[in-house]
């Protein structure tokens, strides 16, 4: 009898350690297949390799709310995209008053005009340019997000760093700024879309030409990191580190739209790479990997 009873025991601790087994496994594999739906798209449901009833009940309410998950990423997805869609084409069409009205502008100027009038014109002038700088870089920057995929190519980034250097030579030479720069002496490939890379390193360097106290150093590494570095005594640490805001400008650079930093983070970061800006003792860093 003793001997029957602890058969009996044994076997029923023998079954319940199987269905503990066989629900921890049915919990890894939920929680597994959970993570991996979470994120993707697409209409496959979770699935048990068990038939315990309460955790097939706990994955129906789980793909209960992935369904709802995924109806709420596709609506986001959607309305982002009109509202992306609708920037291009607010800003597109603001171009074109603009235009005309920097030419009845430059007519004015042509015109014998008194003094104030003279002055007030302009201001208008000053400003319909402001005005065309910002749409400009808007129409930029809403295609910019709004492009699915960026070209991958071989690109050098050391042959990059010198030609955007050598575009913007004048530009440095008029604000008394000589370049001190390092590079490797062997290439650095990446796999890159080269028009972004120029974009990228345009915008950095347009911001070193408002911020730059007279300075600048270009540092790239075989890494991939390249480093702009100049004195910034207009910036303090919390300008600094608003400078990837979009629309965010500070009062050292009130002709700045305040997008040319962000569009280049945003295709450094959609190209694969990291960007960011630190300030210290007064100077200022602008880095990027790739």
């Amino acid at each position: 009898m003793v001997w029957v009873l602890a058969a009996g025991l044994a076997l029923l601790a023998l079954g319940l350690g199987l269905k503990v087994a066989l629900l921890r496994h049915g919990m890894k594999a939920l929680g597994r297949d959970l993570v991996e739906r979470r994120g993707q798209e697409t209409n496959t449901l979770l699935s048990l390799p068990c038939r315990d009833r309460e955790l097939r009940r706990l994955a129906s309410a789980l793909n209960q709310e992935l369904r709802a998950l995924r109806q709420e990423r596709l609506r986001y997805q959607q309305g982002d995209k009109e509202l992306k869609e609708a920037v291009v084409n607010i800003s597109h069409d603001l171009r074109t008053p603009l235009t005309a009205i920097s030419g009845y502008l430059q007519l004015l100027q042509g015109q014998d005009l008194p003094p104030d009038t003279r002055r007030y014109l302009e201001q208008i002038e000053s400003r319909t340019e402001s005005m065309k700088r910002l749409t400009e870089e808007l129409f930029r920057y809403s295609v910019v997000v709004s492009e699915e995929n960026l070209a991958g190519e071989p690109v050098d980034l050391r042959r990059a760093v010198e030609e955007a250097l050598l575009s913007f030579y004048g530009a440095l030479e008029g604000r008394g700024i000589e370049p001190q720069v390092r590079l490797p002496e062997t290439p650095v490939i990446r796999q890159l879309d080269p028009a972004a890379v120029n974009r990228v390193l345009g915008n950095i360097l347009t911001n070193a030409l408002k911020y730059s106290a007279g300075d600048l150093e270009v540092t790239l590494e075989e890494s991939g990191r390249l480093t702009f570095s100049n004195a910034a005594p207009g910036l303090d640490p919390v300008a600094a580190g608003r400078l990837f805001d979009r629309f965010y400008t500070v009062e050292a650079a009130r002709n700045s739209t305040g997008l040319g930093l962000s569009i280049a983070k945003e295709l450094t970061q959609r190209m694969g790479g990291e960007m960011g800006a630190e300030l210290h003792n007064g100077r200022l860093t602008v880095w990027l990997e790739l």
